[in-house]
């Protein structure tokens, strides 16, 4: 059992101040494999102490200063990776090969994009008679989810640091372990005490204290759009910035002129990556309704040779889900989508076959799916997808833009179609023909999938004030 029962702290590990030590179960297994420390406010008031002391500072290095202390985490990080992948399969279920990879490489690439982008800003603008300046806002807390662990922590350290803040990081209590051993590498790279803070525990506890704190200036928050109300609620009384990247329910729109054979596994492969656990994922296939059936014939032999299986193994499988009330609650939305007429045609409730114990998930395809049907509304967050039949583009853009969120979509077609309808479709970032997703440029959504940007030199706007220097120093 890994134990990480002290928090991060002013660049000491402290004990917790009352808090009660939780135990997080390893999905493959369902036995606890790592133990942690749930904080309490007290925690918090200590860490935004830290915090504020540090910003006096660290908020006036410069820009030199602050890209030596980025490359210097990069490189302790790269030290790490085989520790951080190891815990995120543990922990979350994502097998080990995709971990190494996607999982701790997103962390690189978004370490690199706030050096990039840290080098390229302009902090200084003259307007007129005027000097218009970028300024760190404070002490920021960064609340991360575990689907993708170390792609949301660095998203948000990252350009954080960048900008000059000081932050308190709270990490998900389902996934803490690559938290503590990032928290080790900022310590290694020595980030000054009180810059860096970490402080693990759950939303009720520790999310909302930070939330409601009036020592913290922003709160940027990644996590389910129930979670993300109840932050900016939370956060309301002291008018501090909230930055949120919430729920996704992503269509994947293929027009006619698309190649089914590239553009149907290529949407399935894209839920299918961390076992639906992706809030971009495309699950809602978006199809001309006279060739639903050639979809159909492509996503079922995809799905059906899609195997489940240990995390820490290498292979092409996919892990299980994080947890039990994950795994129930994908139970109960594959059962709703049964009771609600669609067509199963892989899959179904329960395990896969020959697998009696931890949470995975069977590999789901449902066809003549219906926009209003539950699957197609809520986000099931399983490798779980919807097929839905259109009529022509209008019919496939209606369907695709309704929907509560807003975060992405994709688009396959040739390059008239695609013209025509990704500039249509309510979303923060549109994927046309396989693109992926870049570090560089803004990562974000629509509606109630949250508000602000991240990514490059878009995150690192969003933790600066602008400050207005009107005369006499221009």
């Amino acid at each position: 059992m890994r134990s990480y029962l002290n928090h991060y702290i002013g660049g000491r590990w402290v004990e917790s101040q009352g808090g009660k030590r939780h135990e997080v179960i390893n999905p493959a297994t369902e036995q606890p494999c790592t133990e942690i420390t749930l904080g309490t406010a007290a925690d918090v008031d200590a860490a935004v102490k830290a915090a504020q002391a540090a910003f006096e500072r660290f908020s006036r290095t410069s820009v030199d200063e602050r890209v030596a202390l980025l490359e210097a985490i990069l490189a302790e990080y790269r030290n790490r990776a085989d520790d951080l992948a190891e815990a995120i399969a543990l922990e979350m279920g994502c097998p080990i090969g995709i971990a190494k990879t996607a999982q701790v490489g997103s962390g690189l690439g978004h370490l690199m994009a706030a050096i990039k982008a840290l080098k390229e800003f302009r902090f200084e603008e003259t307007i007129n008679q005027s000097l218009v300046v970028h300024e760190p806002i404070g002490v920021v807390a960064l609340i991360t989810p575990w689907n993708w662990p170390m792609n949301q922590i660095v998203a948000k350290v990252a350009p954080a640091l960048a900008a000059g803040n000081a932050m308190i990081l709270k990490p998900s209590e389902e996934a803490p372990s690559c938290a503590a051993i990032f928290a080790e590498v900022m310590d290694k790279a020595g980030v000054p005490a009180g810059v860096f803070n970490l402080v693990q525990g759950d939303g009720p506890g520790v999310g909302t204290a930070l939330a409601q704190h009036p020592g913290i200036d922003m709160v940027s928050f990644t996590g389910s759009t129930r979670a993300g109300i109840l932050v900016a609620k939370n956060a309301a009384d002291t008018v501090k910035r909230v930055h949120q990247e919430l729920g996704g329910k992503s269509p994947s729109v293929v027009l006619d002129s698309a190649d089914f054979s590239r553009a149907v596994p290529g949407t399935l492969m894209s839920v299918l990556l961390n076992s639906g656990q992706s809030c971009i994922a495309p699950t809602r296939l978006l199809v001309p309704k006279g060739r639903q059936e050639e979809a159909v014939a492509i996503a079922r032999q995809v799905m059906s040779a899609t195997e489940t299986g240990d995390p820490l193994t290498e292979g092409r499988h996919i892990g299980p889900v994080v947890n039990k009330a994950q795994w129930d609650k994908i139970q109960g939305l594959i059962t709703k989508g049964l009771e609600e007429g669609a067509k199963l045609e892989v899959g179904g409730p329960g395990r896969p076959d020959g697998i009696d114990s931890g949470y995975y998930v069977r590999p789901t395809l449902f066809s003549n799916v219906t926009n209003d049907m539950t699957i197609a509304r809520e986000e099931v967050f399983g490798p779980v997808v919807t097929i839905i039949p259109y009529e022509d583009e209008e019919d496939a853009v209606r369907i695709a833009n309704d929907t509560n969120y807003g975060l992405s979509a994709v688009v396959f077609g040739d390059a008239d179609g695609v013209k025509r309808v990704a500039p249509r479709l309510r979303a923060g970032m549109v994927y046309v023909n396989g693109g992926a997703p870049d570090p560089n440029v803004p990562f974000g959504g629509y509606k109630q999938s949250g508000n602000g940007r991240e990514y490059g030199k878009f995150g690192l706007t969003e933790f600066m004030e602008v400050k207005s220097l009107i005369g006499a120093l221009a």
